[in-house]
Parts: structure tokens; C-alpha cells; sequence
């Protein structure tokens, strides 16, 4: 057992990060907590609306665009990158919703269809042209959270914002929350039912296709720290866990960031402690709070159902008893 599960310093694991490791351990800790905010806050209504998997097959399709992008602009430069990236996923929604309404092919089925198929494209073309497309597989599935703090810093007005990657994510998320909070009711009433939302003026298409827009921009935003798989994970995991909290939208969207904050802050101690992967630590603990909150749950909660049945089979031995004298 010892050899499976590495020793406990607390030293270590709880009060180097926040003091002699701030300056690295600080920088992946809030990239993680933007992260998971703005995947958590797109992800609930991706929940609501049943399309959890777009967002896997966005997170997918990025690899074509990465290899056309760098193959376009012969440059590893983010901004390159990333649009090559954010185009791959704009054309994997598009794609979707072709496939899905312009034939009989149900939207899991179409969703299927496109990521794989996208995600063989982009194999494809880092075999043939290996020499050329330097990308690091690792990073491409996992990303590399735990070096975001090495990123070139963004100065403005003389003043040290911090690292590329987390200001650039930091930005994502506050525009992801504010056009939430803007467009709050249209993408509540879409969610629900897009008839009721044509009656009352709203076009439920043009929220559709802006909300599949704001998720492609996300994930193309978390990809570079957290890859293809583990994004899927920050998509649904929060999102689900506060669902299982509350049924009223605007708590469920802030369980959503104190899941995020919590699940970024416990995940960086367990990576030190088990000395693995800080993202996929992450992840690991915002499953943790899940089964916790599926267990526990005060109206949804394993135990509660529990409690329930046992106290219904009590009250109908009971009348049993009664009717029998």
C-alpha cells in the first residue's frame, strides 16, 4: 500500500503552494478555477437543453484546426492557434445541426459522427505532415495546467496582469457570465421550450447557434490547459453537481463557480500529494463533490431516497398491521 499511495506532508501538500509556491502553483490554481467557471456556466444550459456532448465533440474537433492553423501561418503563436482552434469548433456546431435537421440522423447520432470523424481528420493530418505540425500529444489530451505561469506576461499601461493563457481565460470568463447575466431570460425560455420562446419574441435559433458559438470560444480557451478529455469533464461536472443542490437557475449557476473554486483549490493539494497531473486532479475532486451531492443531496440525495422508502415501508407494514386487527 505504501508503494501505491505516496506519503502525506502536510508542509508539502498544504502550505508550500500558498507560500514558496505561489508563484506557479497560485497561477494554475485560478487557471483551473477560470476554467471550470466558464465551462461550469456553459455546461448548465448545455445540461438543461440534453447536449452535454457537443461540448465533447467540440473539444475533439479542435485538433484539425490547430494542425491547419500551424500549417497556414508556419507559427505556434497562440492567437494562431487558437483561431484555427475556434474555427474547427464554429464548423463542428454548424455541422451538427446540418446533419441533425437536414436528415433523419438524431442529434447523439450526428454528434458522433461529426467529432469522430473530425478527430480522425485531424490525426490524419499530423501523420502526414509530422515533420511539420509540432504538437506535443500530452498537452493535446491533458493540457499543461502546471506550466501556464511559465507564459509570456501581458502588461497594460505598465501594469503586470499576469501570464498569457490565465488573462486570456480570465477574459473568457467574464465575458461568458456577463452575456449570462445580459441574456438571461432569453437563454432560460429557449432552454425550456423554443415554441414558447418564439411567442414571446425570442428566436430561439439565433440563442442556439450564439450559445454554440460562446461554447466553442470556451473550449478552445480551456483547451491549451486542460486538452480534449479533461474539458468534457469541467463542461458537466458542476453544472451537475449543483443540479443536484438546487432547482432555480441563478443558485444552481453560483454552486456552479463555488464548485469550480473548490474543485481547482483541492485538486492542486491532491496533485502534490499523489504528484500527478494538476487538471486531471482537478477533475477528480469536482467528481468527488459530485458523488458527495448525489449521496447527500437534502431533495435528490441517495440517502434521502433512502430515507424516503424506508419510512413508506414502514407506514404501509403499519396499515397492513392495522387492517390485519
Amino acid at each position: 500500500m505504501n508503494g501505491l499511495i505516496p506519503p502525506f506532508d502536510f508542509q508539502q501538500v498544504f502550505v508550500m503552494p500558498w507560500t514558496a509556491g505561489l508563484s506557479s502553483y497560485g497561477w494554475s490554481t485560478l487557471m483551473g478555477f477560470l476554467v471550470a467557471t466558464a465551462c461550469g456556466l456553459i455546461g448548465t444550459y448545455l445540461i438543461l437543453r440534453r447536449m452535454a456532448l457537443v461540448g465533447d465533440a467540440i473539444s475533439h474537433s479542435v485538433l484539425p484546426g490547430l494542425a491547419i492553423g500551424f500549417l497556414v501561418a508556419n507559427s505556434r503563436g497562440s492567437w494562431v492557434m487558437f483561431l484555427g482552434a475556434l474555427g474547427a469548433g464554429i464548423v463542428t456546431t454548424i455541422l451538427i445541426e446540418l446533419i441533425h435537421k437536414k436528415s433523419r440522423v438524431k442529434q447523439d447520432a450526428a454528434i458522433g459522427i461529426t467529432f469522430s470523424s473530425l478527430f480522425a481528420i485531424g490525426v490524419i493530418l499530423i501523420s502526414l505532415y509530422a515533420s511539420k505540425v509540432d504538437l506535443d500529444q500530452e498537452c493535446v489530451l491533458y493540457g499543461e495546467i502546471g506550466t501556464v505561469w511559465t507564459d509570456v506576461p501581458v502588461t497594460v499601461l505598465g501594469v503586470t496582469l499576469g501570464p498569457a493563457a490565465v488573462v486570456r481565460m480570465g477574459a473568457v470568463t467574464l465575458v461568458t457570465a456577463l452575456l449570462i447575466a445580459l441574456f438571461y431570460k432569453e437563454l432560460l425560455v429557449s432552454s425550456f421550450d423554443a415554441g414558447l420562446a418564439f411567442s414571446l419574441g425570442i428566436n430561439a435559433t439565433v440563442v442556439h447557434y450564439s450559445l454554440m458559438s460562446m461554447l466553442s470560444v470556451v473550449v478552445v480557451s480551456a483547451f491549451e490547459s486542460v486538452g480534449a478529455i479533461l474539458v468534457i469533464a469541467m463542461l458537466i461536472l458542476p453544472g451537475a453537481t449543483a443540479s443536484l443542490l438546487s432547482q432555480r437557475l441563478p443558485v444552481i449557476l453560483g454552486l456552479t463557480v463555488v464548485h469550480a473554486a473548490v474543485s481547482a483549490v483541492l485538486g492542486t493539494h491532491l496533485a502534490l500529494w499523489l504528484n500527478c497531473s494538476i487538471a486531471a486532479a482537478m477533475v477528480v475532486m469536482g467528481a468527488i463533490l459530485f458523488t458527495l451531492a448525489w449521496v447527500f443531496s437534502p431533495s435528490q440525495g441517495l440517502l434521502r431516497r433512502w430515507i424516503w422508502l424506508r419510512a413508506e415501508k414502514t407506514e404501509a407494514a403499519v396499515a397492513q398491521t392495522e387492517e390485519a386487527l
